[in-house]
């Protein structure tokens, strides 16, 4: 991947539907360069999808989930990203292990999901952030 990759991928995170000859003129390159370079950032797996950020009044949280040890967070993970109002699942270093970022309807969605996230055998604590705003980069 190199700069002109890199200054694409920038410009598809601000806004997935950028037209690609928008794309070019920025960049500095021809319309079936930036086309060619999206199509092979995908079949890289650089890009793993195309996603809509929406501003529905819903509640956003983050609910941070700490695991047993012997656990493997890959399979939770998989597990839970399934859940309706989860939008991603993250595994990080740190205090905890996994980070589901939920788009509920209300306070009560969020509440439910962390209610369901600590039924669940592995789960030994869990920690809720609600996002009170979100700028994107």
């Amino acid at each position: 991947m190199d700069d002109i990759d890199r200054r694409i991928l920038d410009a598809l995170r601000r806004d997935a539907r950028t037209p690609y000859t928008e794309i070019a003129d920025d960049v500095g390159v021809s319309e079936g360069t930036v086309r060619n370079r999206v199509d092979s950032l995908l079949e890289d797996g650089v890009i793993e999808r195309f996603t809509v950020a929406t501003s529905t009044g819903n509640v956003k949280a983050m609910i941070e989930i700490g695991v047993a040890m012997d656990v493997d967070t890959h399979e939770v993970g998989d597990r839970m990203v399934e859940w309706d109002p989860v939008d991603f699942v993250w595994q990080v270093s740190g205090e905890d292990d996994i980070v589901l970022v939920v788009d509920a309807t209300d306070t009560g969605g969020v509440n439910e999901l962390v209610s369901k996230a600590r039924e669940q055998e592995e789960v030994v604590s869990t920690k809720t952030r609600l996002i009170l705003d979100e700028k994107l980069g």
